[in-house]
């Protein structure tokens, strides 16, 4: 879409505030700043005015950096086996990265093919990731949930594997991952960490970590561009053949960089993370995965879920490892709450040296945000800093940051250096504003998919990541951009008014917390909005009476507050189960799909507007 520009631009300053601290002091966090122009038609831009600096040519770069500059400082960790950690420093990393790359070479791969990993976080993982970016071999790790849960049914693993015509696949078992792998379509070289006497014709992981390194890797490493495809990774979706997002070496260090610019006590503060979030998405993956590579920092890996059974492994990972940075899911706070709550040591061990807590993937509920910040308030002085940011696969995936101190979700921060953020109005969903981004962190397109790359970018080349936004303050636009949902995820009443569905359900959760774990949204074509809910533990632990009463409450809370029928569930329907992780209903990362639940649960949809009304609804 082609717009005129407007004559006039405004550039707005954060003013100097005359207390020295964290939040406005230079050398920690950038000075908040947004230069806005405005476009015809109620269209407008987003930009910094700082310009991006140079950044790495390469994600192998950082990994020189660090293994000359710092070889004995630690870099990566995992649990091991028998209790405590299994570490790697930089210098030992390096070298068992450059023994694996040309373990790589050695196998003389077929050119253009990439490298697939089936399984989850490890420093196996790492090592052959790394590895092959180094010498750039693309490399995709998929979700581990594609052949962990699929209970002897591999179509979706196997689609995949088809579309991905991988080189070389890698897996940590053969005995949990090697049936995914028979029939499948494909004929790659197959290894695994343990296991591989046991797969036919299958190499073990320690056949690469013992090949000596030769020129040819500094050879591949210097051949390298910024243009190298570096990863491959698999939009979220329903289907078994997923779009394959195409992430350059040059996407990922400038979104590094931009970061950088931003969060500027990343280089002043080597980090330490404690993370589970999978590298099969970005967030997890790119984010926070090259943070530690850009910066010299440390990641302990956590090998625990915000699932029931598996969010205790990251409780006790708490004891011993203190982050100072913490990245989670909206649903992983959630889980850790009860915990933290209940147990002021562990609270404390966990809120001490926390620079910043973040949130993404799904939108954070207030009631969960407000517990966070009163326990938080009961275990040190210095008030907590939650934030989040706002991205996508193909983005690499930071565009904006909220880079100063929110009273409240829903925030998505400014445009980063280098990021030019376009609203333009759409024709339907109540007049929202779609979001469209430009940059050097932009994807260049979907592999071996022409008409979905085509489509993806409007014809002054902004990626259209269909999210839409505004601005907190019309008349300010350093208060920030607000979240306002996915467009095509919005549907009307039969009387024509739209519903915001990503907005509502943080709503409805917020409501029956701490009872409701998630909610899906329906009404598509009907007169009123429902609501599935997934109840916590401790709402499925209440009696039926109970439970029903406090949603009940819950709903009419929300009518009471006059939100009028686009913004007010007018009847529920509480799910006697949670959302199944083998059919996708929630993903590796926490949040609920909501168009799978809606196609998979169709029978409770219909309940839920039956005609005599079904005994289970609750209405307000």
């Amino acid at each position: 879409m082609c717009m005129a520009l407007r004559a006039t631009e405004t550039e707005t300053r954060m003013s100097q505030r005359s207390a020295p601290g964290f939040f406005d002091d230079p050398r920690m966090l950038a000075p908040r700043r947004v230069q806005k122009t405005e476009l015809g038609g109620g269209a407008f831009v987003l930009r910094s005015p700082e310009p991006l600096a140079p950044y790495a040519r390469c994600i192998g770069q950082w990994l020189e950096q660090w293994a000359a500059a710092t070889p004995d400082a630690p870099a990566f960790a995992e649990p091991a086996a028998g209790g405590g950690w299994r570490r790697l420093s930089w210098g030992e990393l390096r070298q068992q990265v450059g023994a694996v790359a040309q373990g790589l070479l050695d196998l003389a791969l077929p050119a253009g093919k990439p490298v697939v990993v089936l399984s989850d976080n490890a420093l196996d993982h790492l090592v052959l990731l790394l590895a092959g970016m180094h010498i750039g071999r693309a490399v995709c790790t998929v979700s581990s949930g594609y052949c962990r849960l699929a209970q002897d049914d591999y179509g979706r693993i196997h689609g995949i594997l088809q579309t991905l015509d991988p080189a070389l696949v890698y897996a940590s078992g053969a005995d949990i991952y090697g049936p995914a792998l028979v029939d499948a379509g494909v004929n790659p070289v197959v290894v695994f960490s343990e296991g591989a006497e046991r797969h036919p014709g299958a190499l073990p992981f320690a056949q690469l970590l013992a090949a000596r390194e030769t020129p040819a890797v500094m050879q591949a490493y210097a051949a390298v561009t910024p243009d190298t495809h570096a990863k491959y990774l698999l939009t979220s979706g329903s289907t078994g053949h997923p779009k394959v997002v195409v992430n350059t070496h040059r996407m990922l260090c400038a979104n590094q960089q931009m970061l950088a610019q931003t969060l500027r006590f990343l280089d002043a503060e080597k980090p330490v993370l404690l993370d589970w979030l999978p590298w099969s998405h970005t967030f997890g993956g790119n984010h926070n995965v090259n943070i530690v590579m850009r910066t010299g920092g440390t990641m302990y890996i956590d090998d625990g879920r915000p699932l029931p059974g598996a969010i205790e492994r990251t409780l006790a990972h708490l004891l011993e490892v203190q982050p100072t940075v913490y990245f989670n899911v909206p649903r992983g706070y959630e889980m850790m709450l009860p915990a933290l709550e209940r147990d002021d040591a562990l609270a404390r061990r966990f809120f001490e040296k926390l620079r910043m807590v973040f949130y993404a993937g799904a939108g954070m509920p207030p009631s969960t945000w407000q517990r966070l910040e009163a326990v938080a308030a009961r275990v040190r002085a210095e008030p907590l800093w939650l934030t989040t940011s706002w991205g996508s696969t193909e983005t690499a995936p930071a565009v904006t940051f909220a880079s100063w101190k929110l009273d409240r979700p829903g925030v998505i921060g400014l445009p980063m250096p280098g990021v030019s953020l376009k609203f333009v109005p759409t024709p339907g969903p109540g007049g929202k504003l779609e979001m469209r981004v430009k940059g050097d962190h932009i994807f260049p397109g979907y592999r071996g998919n022409v008409e979905a790359t085509r489509a993806a970018f409007d014809d002054e080349g902004y990626y259209c990541i269909g999210d839409a936004g505004h601005l907190l303050d019309a008349h300010d636009p350093l208060q920030g951009v607000v979240f306002n949902g996915r467009v095509a995820e919005d549907f009307k009443l039969t009387s024509g008014t739209w519903v915001s569905v990503g907005t509502l359900r943080v709503k409805v959760v917020s409501a029956l917390a701490p009872y409701a774990q998630d909610a899906v949204i329906t009404g598509h074509d009907r007169s009123e909005i429902g609501a599935l809910i997934f109840l916590t533990e401790a709402g499925r632990a209440l009696p039926p009476g109970e439970i029903a009463g406090y949603v009940r409450a819950g709903l009419r809370a929300l009518k009471e507050e006059g939100a009028g029928s686009s913004q007010t569930p007018a009847r529920a329907l509480l799910l006697p189960d949670g959302p199944s992780a083998a059919a996708g209903e929630i993903t590796d990362k926490g949040y609920v799909n909501q168009r799978l639940v809606l196609a998979r649960r169709d029978a409770e949809v219909q309940a839920l507007y039956a005609v005599p009304p079904d005994p289970r609804v609750i209405r307000p």
